[in-house]
């Protein structure tokens, strides 16, 4: 899998963190976005470093959709920790 296909797992990675995840990001939709693009590579590197599940070829891949959603989760979390609203 290129690196296009990344990014588009990772938009939809994203999509799919922001489902699991509802409510108002500081960043909105684009950032939301480009946090699932990261998180998609950041959880599948991990996942080939650390749990020995290399990085498939296949789009379809369950283990790379399930890094790539965990990823995306993990960084949205952490960025509303540290940029959220302290507002209420």
């Amino acid at each position: 899998m290129g690196i296009i296909g990344w990014i588009i797992l990772g938009l939809l990675a994203g999509g799919i963190a922001k489902i699991l995840l509802p409510g108002r990001d500081p960043g909105g939709f684009i950032v939301t976005t480009l946090i699932g693009v990261a998180g998609a590579f950041i959880g599948g590197w991990l996942s080939a470093k650390f749990l020995d599940r290399p990085i498939q070829a296949e789009f379809f891949d369950l283990a790379t959709w399930g890094s790539a959603i965990v990823g995306s989760l993990v960084l949205l979390v952490g960025y509303r920790i540290l940029f959220g609203n302290s507002r209420r």
